[in-house]
């Protein structure tokens, strides 16, 4: 689909969306349209409930006396209280809506509004965005969809007085939109086509926006003394691997130091020898969920050079039962030099970000570490599928994220670290345990990684295992891979890190 920006002059032929405000008040187009009918728009909202509430579609079919094919009234609410994900939510409610009815063609009318919180040219790019969003598929191995089924919906203009400006704004936000579409597309990817060394390659592709990528293998990682992240791998016939990636964005005049981001890999997970149940194993192909919502937040950074370094980092294994897999009771030796007992080998990623998140410190020496994980079934329990769960050691970090998350609709919610939880992972035979139990499997997860962040670091860890696979569509989302965490995170850099 072409996703245009226009000066304003209606169509003669394509469908027309217009605007209808809060009490049904008709945007300027709308009321022009409404006499070229006949009245028939006013018609129709009086025969009907429409109000022009927030996303509340109204459509007229062949409307009389003009040639268009369809007026789709689209209600913006209160203009004065709109923002940037309401206006993104809007254009991908549109653009489904659109592809449904079998259109190729359509045209948005963005009207200058006086009491409008946002200028045309924003509302016109962030709605354009919204719909870009919503356009994914991942249909890739489908050799037999029907013709009927496939959108037809291929050109959407957006009519604005300011269309040299919406364009320049939605350059950048479809830059974002790259990253959360290669995110998208790898999570998508079964376990059979996309493993370390596959994923890996697929991160090699950023090279060409001049992100610098390095991955090392497992002898690189033994004499690195990665035993955490190894002992997860050692199972399968697939290598382990550690990729690397650097964006070197700051002005020279700036802190040269970066921002660190690391993400768990486990491109499949059985459980390992403490194998999960069959029913819905299949699902674990999104267990490397976090690693690649870091690959998809690097492409979307240096596809919009970003103003800041940043270095991230992704512990690829995959963790299968075999002869040569971990056992329950083993004793491994971390890259920081503290011991862990293996308890369950299903608890795994935080292995391997034991490893990752530690390396990372002491090779980059960050400003702050992020990590990004589909650690625990617990916090679908605590939290659903609307929020993921933050842990911090830093009370301002926390905030940032959650004003991000809330500006761009990928919400988080704090949860509680504390000694109390910390010695539910204290272990007789090892330095630690790899589990805490039942109560509170969240919270002790994220305490057993906070042990491998180094004093005056900070540090947030996402547990992203309730938002990361979506079974219902989203105005922006199509059910399926979410890419959560790459918009909030692009937009936590944007704010808090750059300029």
């Amino acid at each position: 689909m072409k996703i245009s920006f226009a000066a304003p002059a209606l169509p003669k032929n394509a469908a027309i969306v217009a605007g209808v405000m809060k009490g049904g008040k008709l945007s300027p187009t709308a009321a022009n349209l409404d006499k070229a009918t006949g009245g028939a728009l006013s018609k129709a909202i009086e025969a009907s409930s429409y109000e022009g509430k927030k996303g509340e579609l109204l459509e007229l079919l062949a409307p009389a006396n003009i040639q268009n094919s369809r007026i789709l009234l689209v209600g913006v609410g209160d203009p004065a209280e709109i923002t940037d994900s309401d206006l993104e939510n809007l254009g991908g409610s549109l653009y489904k809506h659109l592809s449904s009815c079998g259109e190729k063609e359509a045209v948005v009318m963005v009207d200058a509004v006086k009491s409008a919180a946002l200028d045309g040219a924003d509302r016109a790019a962030h709605g354009a965005y919204g719909a870009l969003l919503r356009s994914y598929r991942f249909d890739k191995y489908k050799t037999k969809e029907k013709s009927e089924k496939k959108t037809k919906l291929a050109k959407l203009t957006f009519m604005v007085e300011s269309a040299p400006k919406a364009r320049k704004l939605y350059g950048a936000l479809s830059r974002v939109a790259d990253g959360v579409f290669m995110t998208r597309d790898l999570v998508s990817e079964p376990a059979n086509i996309l493993y370390p060394k596959t994923l890996a390659q697929h991160a090699k592709e950023l090279t060409s926006l001049g992100v610098k990528v390095q991955v090392l293998g497992e002898k690189e990682m033994a004499k690195l003394g990665m035993g955490a992240l190894l002992g997860v791998g050692q199972g399968s016939e697939r290598e382990s691997q550690l990729l690397v990636m650097r964006w070197d964005g700051a002005p020279k005049a700036k802190n040269k130091r970066p921002i660190a981001f690391v993400g768990k890999g486990v491109t499949f997970d059985t459980g390992g020898i403490s194998i999960k149940p069959a029913a819905g194993m299949e699902d674990m192909k999104w267990d490397m969920g976090g690693s690649g919502v870091v690959v998809g937040l690097m492409k979307a950074l240096a596809g919009r050079k970003a103003k800041t370094n940043v270095v991230a980092v992704c512990g690829l294994v995959e963790n299968m039962p075999s002869g040569n897999a971990q056992r329950p009771g083993d004793i491994v030796t971390s890259m920081s030099g503290q011991t862990i007992e293996v308890l369950n080998t299903d608890a795994e990623g935080r292995l391997v970000l034991a490893d990752a998140l530690w390396y990372t410190q002491e090779k980059f020496k960050p400003r702050m570490v992020i990590d990004l994980a589909t650690l625990t079934g617990a916090i679908i329990i605590a939290l659903g599928n609307s929020h993921a769960g933050v842990f911090s050691n830093d009370d301002d970090l926390s905030e940032a994220l959650n004003q991000a998350g809330q500006a761009v609709g990928e919400k988080v919610w704090r949860l509680p670290l504390g000694d109390d939880y910390d010695k539910l992972i204290d272990c007789e035979a090892a330095d630690m345990k790899n589990i805490g139990g039942r109560a509170g499997g969240s919270i002790t997860a994220a305490q057993f990684l906070q042990r491998f962040i180094q004093k005056d670091v900070p540090w947030a860890h996402i547990d992203i295992a309730g938002v990361t696979w979506s079974s219902k569509d989203k105005p922006t989302v199509p059910r399926g891979a979410t890419a959560f965490g790459v918009r909030l995170l692009d937009r936590l850099v944007a704010d808090r890190y750059e300029g």
